[in-house]
């Protein structure tokens, strides 16, 4: 029982102790006691006090009337932030734990310091700082100090009751801070405010101004100056600023303007300014290109080129290239040069002008073409009666060339690129005008150029009529209106050519052969040329009469007349006539059979040759006689033992007669003596039959053999005298 009670009895401590740590664990902590608060920066208040057991941070509290500001700070001493400047509040703490937070403490006042005076500096000049502020709440003086940033040298201090303050005899380019702050009417310093300042650098010296030309640019160079951080360059010219900036000693302006004279400056530039600019040096660039350059070529081969006038230049030289590369210049101060020039070339013209500077820039390349040059050696290589071919030789510049042809009222042209020319469809025997115009494009057409007069060949003549005369002359007429032509008429056949001239309307063609066909044409001509021949007029002379004629005895009244042939003969017509009658006949040949002739008659022989178209030559060859007639009555008589006599009466007409015997022992032939009618053989073997012919003998000797013949037996016996025995007769082979 002891050991329950004993049991009971712990467990009744355990649950006080319990109620007991309980009700420590509820009870708020002390309350803080403020030890001081004060104010070092005008937005906050320092509050500093002893340290309350059991607490985990505070609460501090700055009133201002019905303005509370409230920061939580862990331990002491702790700063309230957010409160304005020069303002009394009062403070208190509270303390603050697990179990909540204490009452608050006591209160103390405290008043914020002034504000810091909120500083614009600035450097007015290389050697000088000006410090300038606002109005301070509640402030009656300040003070301002200046020393070098690095810290060296001396401070500087002002204190003043303005609210701006000027820092003179400074080094040029350098830092410094600035320090201020204000101070009350019990000269309680207020917060202070700091700032780094430099001075503007010095205007920089030794200006060097270099120009060039070609790139219009000048290059500027300076002495460099303490404190600068770079540099500005600037070229003030008329109407126009440009510049440059640097780090370095240097830099270069670009593009200036042609023709304008600059005011060069440089200025040094920190972080304070700018200094001012050193003495501005003059820059003369060079003159700008000469504008409204104007080309003239009046006259030909003479070239004026003339320009305005531009500022800052001193004289000027215009150049002139040609395109085969040949460039000649003039110099002058005028505004205005000239030059020869020669057709067909392009020329390339620029004009500069000069001054101390140089050059200027190069303007406008201006070219002119001159007009191509005119043909000089036109030749007229073929002129007929509608045609003239023109040939020339190229000339320089030329891209075309136009041919005119102007005669009368007919005017022809044509173009073409080629140094020739063939007008066509002109009119014959006509003066024409001809001018060969050469064209460029860059210049068009020369119309300068020399002409040449060029007469068309005659016109062709027409032949009118073709006549013969008596003396188998042929005329030619014909019709034309040529000026002074003589006209030349050719027949031409059979390989031949046969030619009359005349400088009329008519001539006459003399020795044509016969029996040819010829074709006649006439033509005209002049010193211009030939006329085209004048269309052809056929022309048939008379067949030729055949060269020889024979005439041969066929029979006693049947002659055969042959003839060579007769040129350009188709057909014959072959006539004999005597005071007894005529024989004729007509015969495509070159022989013909006559009957009906009468033996022992002189006639007469003609022929005629006619050509296919019927035209006659009348042919006359000498007389003809035809044979004697055959003898009658034809006898042999024995003239002793072996002769034998032929007898026979004569026909009409006188003739020689020859005999002959043809016997199988041989021919036997006699020839009487002229006049005489019988022959005798001397000499005749008997008993043998002969044949005999007696035939007439013609003038030219020949034989006549178409007389008849008869035959005869001559025997060796009986008397030996007398007739021979008749045996028959037969007809002339």
């Amino acid at each position: 029982m002891a050991g329950g009670l004993k049991k009971y009895l712990s467990l009744i401590g355990f649950s006080l102790l319990c109620l007991k740590m309980v009700a420590s664990a509820n009870t708020a902590p002390e309350i803080p006691t403020i030890d001081q608060a004060y104010s070092k920066i005008s937005n906050s208040i320092t509050v500093e006090w002893a340290t309350v057991p059991g607490a985990t941070s505070y609460l501090l509290t700055a009133k201002d009337g019905d303005t509370v500001i409230e920061t939580t700070v862990a331990n002491s001493p702790g700063t309230v932030t957010g409160l304005k400047a020069a303002t009394s509040y009062q403070i208190t703490v509270r303390s603050i734990s697990a179990a909540g937070r204490s009452q608050a403490s006591p209160p103390k006042q405290a008043k914020t310091v002034l504000a810091a005076p909120i500083l614009e500096v600035s450097s007015p000049s290389p050697d000088s700082i000006l410090v300038h502020w606002g109005a301070v709440y509640m402030a009656t003086g300040f003070s301002v100090s200046i020393m070098r940033a690095n810290g060296l040298g001396r401070i500087w201090k002002e204190n003043t009751t303005d609210t701006t303050l000027t820092f003179t005899s400074l080094d040029a380019g350098t830092l410094y801070t600035i320090k201020a702050y204000a101070w009350n009417a019990n000269g309680t310093p207020g917060d202070d405010s700091t700032c780094n300042q430099r001075t503007s650098p010095r205007a920089p010296a030794d200006i060097g101004v270099s120009f060039d030309s070609g790139a219009l640019k000048a290059s500027v160079s300076w002495a460099p100056t303490e404190g600068a951080f770079n540099y500005t360059a600037v070229a003030v010219g008329d109407s126009s600023e440009l510049s440059c900036s640097t780090t370095l000693s240097g830099c270069t302006i670009a593009p200036l303007r042609c023709g304008t004279e600059y005011r060069i400056s440089v200025a040094a530039r920190n972080d304070a300014g700018a200094s001012r600019s050193a003495s501005a040096v003059t820059l003369k660039t060079v003159a700008c290109a000469p504008g409204r350059v104007t080309i003239q070529e009046d006259p030909p081969g003479h070239l004026s080129v003339s320009w305005s006038n531009v500022d800052l230049g001193d004289y000027y030289v215009a150049f002139v290239k040609s395109d085969d590369g040949l460039e000649v210049h003039c110099n002058t101060s005028l505004t205005q040069c000239d030059f020869l020039s020669e057709c067909g070339f392009t020329y390339f013209i620029s004009v500069f002008a000069y001054n101390k500077a140089g050059q200027s820039p190069l303007g406008d390349v201006f070219n002119h073409t001159t007009a191509p040059c005119c043909p000089s050696d036109i030749s007229p290589v073929l002129v007929s009666s509608d045609r003239v071919e023109v040939v020339w030789s190229p000339v320089r510049g030329a891209e075309l060339y136009q041919t005119k042809a102007v005669g009368g009222l007919d005017a022809v042209e044509c173009n073409d690129t080629a140094p020739a020319c063939t007008l066509s469809a002109l009119q014959c025997d006509t003066e024409y005008n001809i001018t060969v115009y050469s064209f460029s494009e860059a210049r068009g057409s020369n119309t300068s150029c020399a002409s040449r007069f060029v007469t068309t060949a005659p016109c062709s003549p027409e032949i009118k009529s073709v006549s013969k005369d008596a003396s188998s002359a042929v005329h030619v007429h014909w019709r034309s209106s040529n000026e002074g032509a003589t006209y030349t008429v050719t027949a031409r056949g059979g390989g031949e050519l046969y030619r009359c001239s005349s400088a009329g309307r008519s001539c006459a063609l003399g020795g044509l052969p016969c029996g040819s066909v010829f074709s006649v044409t006439a033509v005209a001509e002049t010193r211009a040329g030939r006329s085209l021949p004048s269309y052809s007029v056929p022309l048939e002379t008379v067949p030729c009469c055949p060269a020889s004629l024979t005439v041969t005895q066929v029979t006693q009244s049947v002659i055969n007349v042959s003839w060579t042939v007769g040129t350009g003969a188709l057909t014959y017509v072959t006539v004999l006539e005597s005071h007894t009658g005529q024989s004729k006949c007509h015969t495509h040949q070159n022989h013909c059979l006559l009957g009906c002739i009468t033996c022992g008659v002189n006639y007469t022989v003609a022929l005629k040759a006619v050509s296919a178209t019927g035209l006659t030559a009348d042919c006359t060859y000498r007389p003809y006689a035809s044979s004697a007639c055959c003898p009658l009555g034809v006898k042999l008589y024995r003239l002793g033992p072996n002769g034998i006599r032929i007898d026979w009466q004569a026909a009409r007409g006188s003739a020689n007669y020859s005999t002959d015997l043809y016997g199988s022992k041989g021919i036997f032939t006699c020839s009487p003596s002229s006049g005489l009618s019988f022959c005798d053989v001397a000499e005749i073997p008997c008993g043998d039959v002969y044949t005999v012919m007696v035939s007439p003998v013609a003038e030219t000797g020949l034989k006549l053999t178409f007389c008849p013949k008869k035959i005869y037996s001559v025997t060796c016996s009986g008397s030996t005298l007398g007739m021979v025995i008749y045996r028959g007769k037969r007809n002339a082979d």
